[in-house]
């Protein structure tokens, strides 16, 4: 495990580092922060900043980070959503693991009722992939609308370019800041305007700072400098006047976090115990189990985490059976007639394949579950700490099921099933048709076949690839799941409490 956290910093690293030194020296000298810099005014001094998605876009064309950096922070003591552009990244400019690292971050906003901070400074779209970019990068201003009408205020914070389509960023927001004389916010930028109606302009009369400020009225504030602009952006955070009820803060529990480093084994077919997980992440160690002796390989019960009541779901072993799926589908139905929030502690191999199970009605069971999953409308965080296959990625409330948060710990791999089983079903298809053909089958041929699988799936299984896609909201050290499920419970704390009527599911099959 230490290992495998080595390498996350080390492509934690990649994201901080943004554009890199030259680009770096080149921004600070024009008088400008950086990105996280920014952040770090910005928010409460000494308080916690949760990044989300640092590690988007890994494995692909562009840099880890996609360019922009998102996470929630405290300002002024109200808990925010922020979205700052990096422009030591290629401007700034948008590629399409920006938008969807964007488009996540507007969802926790709304659906947590957090303020969202834009920290604007952005070449605009990454052209050579605008055809990823364009139609479905409509939805950031149509979420910024969305949120304005939900009552979650938006507020946009300009400190450079923010052009063309770029510019409904400050357009569609509540409270617009823009930094005197490096604000450039229009539509089309002078060559464009020269070209469309043969109009002479420049920047600063066109789409300056000051121009928004005295002339359109698109700023709501004209700040000096950026340091400026990030003091105004607090006082705008004040005088929201949002207030959350007080949580009592959780005791510590009574196990040493370190020794989570060494709770799953290097191979993930060694079933471990999550009772050893949960004793070093809720509150005194105190966990009330329900139904210990039936469905053992699902552990359920109730804790609370850092003050915050929670159910917990967890793998006891890889594979779910008939009996563990009922156990979920009444203890999620439990926790949602108390309102609780549940979290998923996921290690699972799927729900059991074979006659025995078919007719034990496997299918039936395991639809229970995921119908309850799916149906629950408590808010759901989920932790991926080991395997995630198969159709117990689903019942363990995986990213197609929309928790509120998700993260993984480095040793996850999820996928439609294990490389070995996968290529070897592919072996035995392969098998099967040559045999219908009436022709031999090439061994030699299905030996490199299944080594090429397995190598191809097993990368596309492990936990920075997928991470970089955004099926996660981050890759964290194992140790530190207590602090982040905390805060992602107290930004949830955020949002109304749900309704208390219990939810409504689909139908049971018995």
């Amino acid at each position: 495990m230490l290992a495998k956290l080595a390498e996350l910093d080390a492509e934690h690293a990649k994201a901080v580092a943004g554009g890199g030194p030259k680009y770096v020296d080149r921004h600070r000298a024009r008088g400008k922060l950086t990105a996280r810099e920014r952040i770090e005014l910005l928010v409460d001094a000494d308080s916690p900043f949760l990044e989300l998605s640092p590690l988007a876009a890994w494995g692909s064309d562009f840099p880890v980070g996609a360019s922009v950096v998102t996470g929630i922070g405290v300002v002024e003591g109200v808990e925010c959503v922020i979205v700052a552009n990096d422009p030591t990244v290629r401007g700034g400019s948008s590629n399409p693991w920006t938008l969807r690292k964007s488009l996540r971050a507007s969802d926790i906003a709304l659906e947590n009722r957090l303020p969202l901070i834009n920290l604007v400074e952005s070449g605009g779209a990454d052209l050579p992939t605008q055809k990823e970019i364009f139609i479905p990068g409509g939805q950031v201003f149509r979420d910024l609308t969305r949120l304005s009408a939900a009552g979650v205020p938006t507020i946009a914070l300009v400190f450079g370019n923010s052009t063309a389509g770029g510019a409904y960023v400050p357009g569609l927001s509540d409270h617009v800041v823009m930094v005197r004389e490096r604000a450039k916010v229009f539509l089309g930028g002078p060559p464009l305007v020269k070209m469309a109606t043969g109009e002479e302009s420049d920047d600063e009369s066109l789409g300056g700072a000051e121009m928004h400020a005295r002339v359109s009225g698109l700023a709501d504030h004209l700040a000096l400098d950026e340091h400026d602009a990030l003091r105004i952006g607090r006082r705008v955070v004040r005088r929201l006047n949002r207030r959350k009820d007080p949580v009592p803060a959780g005791t510590p529990p009574l196990y040493d976090e370190e020794e989570l480093l060494g709770v799953v084994p290097e191979d993930l077919k060694v079933p471990f115990d999550p009772r050893e997980v949960i004793a070093r992440v809720v509150d005194g160690s105190e966990f009330d189990e329900f139904k210990a002796l039936y469905g053992a390989g699902l552990v359920t019960g109730w804790a609370e985490l850092h003050g915050h009541p929670v159910g917990i779901l967890a793998n006891a072993r890889g594979v779910l059976f008939s009996e563990e799926s009922q156990k979920a589908a009444q203890f999620i139905q439990l926790a949602n007639q108390t309102r609780t929030p549940l979290v998923f502690l996921q290690n699972t191999t799927g729900y059991m394949v074979g006659k025995q199970y078919e007719q034990g009605g496997i299918i039936k069971h395991g639809a229970m579950m995921i119908n309850a999953v799916a149906n629950s409308s408590v808010p759901h965080l989920t932790v991926v700490m080991g395997a995630s296959y198969g159709a117990g990625n689903y019942g363990m409330c995986g990213r197609a099921y929309a928790p509120r948060f998700l993260f993984s710990w480095p040793s996850a791999k999820s996928a439609v099933m294990g490389p070995a089983q996968l290529a070897g079903v592919l072996s035995i298809v392969g098998r099967a048709a040559a045999q219908a053909r009436g022709q031999a089958y090439d061994e030699e041929a299905d030996a490199a076949m299944r080594q090429m699988v397995e190598a191809q799936i097993e990368a596309e299984s492990l936990a920075f690839f997928l991470s970089g896609r955004l099926y996660d909201d981050g890759v964290i050290d194992p140790r530190d799941t207590r602090t982040v499920l905390g805060l992602c419970l107290s930004a949830i704390g955020n949002a109304p409490a749900p309704s208390p009527a219990p939810a409504g599911f689909g139908v049971f099959r018995m």
